[in-house]
C-alpha cells in the first residue's frame, strides 16, 4: 500500500469528523453565548470538510489530492483545535498553534490549484 492509498481513507474519515464537529462547534457556539472561538472554528471546519470530500471523490484525478488533504486536514485540525482549546481550556495548544494551522490551509487551496497542471493518467479534461 502507498502513501497516497493510506492517506485517502484518512481523508474521508477526517471530513466527516470536520462536518460532524463543525455541526456540533455551531451548536455550542448558538447556544453557549461567546460565539467568537467557536464560531469561528465551525466555519473553518464546515469549510474545509465538503473540500476533502471532493478530493477523496477526485482521488484518482487529482495528482495533488494526497498532499492537499494531509495540509487541508492537519491544518483544520490545528487552527479549530487552537479556537477550541482556547474557549474551553483559556490558552493555545501551542505557540503559534492557529497561524500554523492557517498556512497549512493556504498551503492545502495552493497545492489543489497546482493540481490543474500536474495531469494523471486518468483524467479526460
Amino acid at each position: 500500500m502507498t502513501i497516497g492509498a493510506a492517506i485517502r481513507p484518512t481523508t474521508l474519515f477526517v471530513a466527516g469528523i470536520l462536518g460532524g464537529g463543525g455541526v456540533a462547534l455551531a451548536a455550542a457556539a448558538t447556544h453557549g453565548g461567546d460565539t467568537h472561538f467557536l464560531g469561528a472554528a465551525s466555519t473553518m471546519s464546515l469549510a474545509h470538510a465538503p473540500a476533502l470530500l471532493a478530493l477523496y471523490a477526485g482521488y484518482d484525478r487529482i495528482r495533488t489530492a494526497p498532499i492537499a488533504a494531509i495540509l487541508l486536514g492537519l491544518g483544520t485540525l490545528i487552527f479549530a483545535g487552537d479556537l477550541i482549546n482556547r474557549h474551553f481550556g483559556g490558552g493555545s495548544l501551542f505557540p503559534m498553534a492557529a497561524p500554523t494551522g492557517g498556512m497549512g490551509m493556504i498551503a492545502g487551496w495552493a497545492a489543489i490549484a497546482l493540481g490543474a497542471f500536474f495531469r494523471t493518467g486518468t483524467a479526460k479534461a
